[in-house]
């Protein structure tokens, strides 16, 4: 219970704060777009791109060394942390100097780059360099945070990033607003990123007063640890795939389209993004309650935990596709305006892309936990059939065929494959067992479809005449009629939603009682 408790506390701050930041960031999108214009918005987007392909440096190492640390930290092995995290930060130094370098050789082609776009170099390099520094800085600075994470402490970081993070926003709002200069806009950026390093690097300190911040290990610690590089080197391959996958779509857009279009796009991409973010915090710590369970070697306990994952997350990814696919297109006309709605394709293809990585994260995560990266092929494939279908087909249908590489790819290494592997290389069993259970999901869902799209008519509703108060009203409807059509067959059918809503109950009701 008290790996739950520890999920649910990370749940709670994490949730709190992420609603916080999404109401502040969909309020001031609409601030930044109209007072800094939509060019400006889609460099930014743009040059974010081009950093995430930069953090591919970082070569998994966070990941490697959080499976690393499960075991320590479940034995208090407090020499073994401190050799562990001196370990990261002497990787971690040289990853930085990596990026920097990199960073630096890539910026020299900006002439070329954004030849097209009506912004000086000055803006530009600006910008980059600012959000260069920025992204240094947890490789130089507040590398110490993984031992957060995989503590299964990770609100603490949340109660301070996303403090700092909304506070930013609002400044931003304002200069925006008020001033719109480009240069203290994202000087913020860069001033709050610097404050909040310091700060998460003193917290850390104080949680962990035995832990040595300034370790005096040298490079020769690496060789103490050789399972840790080989793990650092497979997860590698991975992290290139998730790049492909989330980080080059934008990339693409600009390349074969406009930077006009990276903005369009980037609006619906912040909804999908901050949603996935949203159940990310929800599951804040189960990362590594899953890895300590697994370091307790309960088979009949893993596998309840396992399906109680999957099919809470299942129900998360089938409200959320179904509430969005109803409210979306009014949502963006009474936010943004109609010029910024995207076609139905697009939707659909986010929501399928949206879908899969939800029913797919408890996978993941319990491959991460059995140190599962071995995989390497399937991650390149995975990045090469996204890049090949984007290409051809983002010149052919614009921005729905750069967003199909994505969906076409995770379904066929992510939903697919991942499953397999787990099954046969972590749990030693067959893949028909996840099947099977995931089968009486999937008829739910497809059953709430049908559901939903006869009795939607008889929703109050007005598509000729939207107002704020007639989509809310509509979207209420919606995700009413969602939650108790999908959760309650979901309870009736499926017996791990049925244990998790028990387990959770369990622990509210414990709580009150005292």
């Amino acid at each position: 219970m008290a790996r739950v408790s520890k999920s649910l506390k990370n749940a709670k701050v994490g949730v709190f704060f992420f609603i916080l930041s999404i109401f502040v960031q969909f309020f001031s999108r609409k601030i930044f777009l109209e007072n800094l214009g939509d060019e400006f918005i889609g460099l930014e987007t743009t040059l974010r791109s081009i950093l995430s392909f930069l953090n591919l440096a970082e070569l998994g190492i966070g990941t490697a060394i959080g499976f690393t640390l499960y075991k320590p930290i479940f034995d208090e092995n407090h020499d073994e942390i401190n050799k562990i995290i001196a370990l990261l930060g002497v990787l971690y130094r040289r990853i930085g100097y990596i990026i920097f370098g990199v960073g630096f050789i890539i910026s020299l082609f900006f002439p070329l780059i954004f030849a097209d776009t009506p912004f000086s170099l000055t803006i530009i390099y600006y910008v980059f360099y600012s959000l260069l520094i920025s992204v240094l800085l947890s490789y130089f600075v507040n590398y110490h945070i993984s031992l957060l994470g995989a503590d299964q402490k990770g609100y603490i970081v949340q109660q301070y990033f996303q403090t700092f993070t909304i506070t930013r926003v609002i400044l931003q709002f304002i200069v925006a607003l008020y001033y719109k200069n480009f240069f203290v806009y994202i000087t913020l950026e860069l001033v709050f990123s610097i404050i909040y390093s310091v700060v998460v690097r003193y917290k850390i300190k104080q949680e962990y007063p035995w832990l040595v911040i300034n370790s005096a290990q040298k490079t020769e610690i690496i060789k103490e640890y050789p399972q840790v590089i080989t793990k650092i080197k497979q997860v590698f391959f991975h992290k290139l795939s998730a790049f492909v996958k989330n980080g080059t779509d934008n990339l693409l857009i600009y390349a074969l389209i406009n930077l006009q279009s990276v903005a369009f796009f980037g609006n619906y991409q912040l909804i999908f993004m901050k949603l996935i973010g949203l159940v990310k915090m929800a599951f804040a710590g189960t990362g590594s309650a899953v890895g300590n369970l697994i370091a307790e070697n309960d088979e009949k306990n893993i596998n309840k935990v396992l399906w109680e994952l999957i099919s809470i997350q299942f129900f998360i990814a089938g409200f959320f596709s179904l509430v969005i696919y109803h409210t979306m297109d009014a949502f963006v006309l009474l936010w943004l305006g109609e010029k910024y709605i995207l076609s139905h394709t697009i939707l659909l293809l986010m929501i399928a892309n949206f879908f899969m990585i939800q029913i797919s994260s408890p996978i993941e995560r319990f491959k991460n936990a059995y140190g599962l990266y071995s995989d390497t092929w399937a991650a390149m494939t995975e990045a090469v059939i996204n890049l090949v279908i984007s290409f051809i087909f983002g010149k052919l249908l614009g921005i729905a065929g750069i967003v199909l590489g994505t969906v076409v790819s995770m379904f066929f290494i992510v939903v697919l494959w991942k499953p397999y592997f787990l099954y046969k290389r972590g749990f030693k069993k067959s893949v028909l067992h996840y099947w099977k259970g995931l089968l009486p999901m999937i008829i739910v869902f497809i059953a709430t479809i049908f559901f939903i799209y006869i009795i939607k008519d008889y929703f109050y509703y007005n598509s000729d005449n939207i107002t704020l108060i007639n989509w809310i009203i509509y979207a209420i409807q919606v995700t009413i009629v969602v939650t108790i059509v999908y959760g309650t067959m979901l309870y009736l059918f499926v017996p791990g939603f049925k244990d998790f809503c028990i387990r959770v109950k369990t622990l509210v009701l414990s709580k009150i009682q005292k």
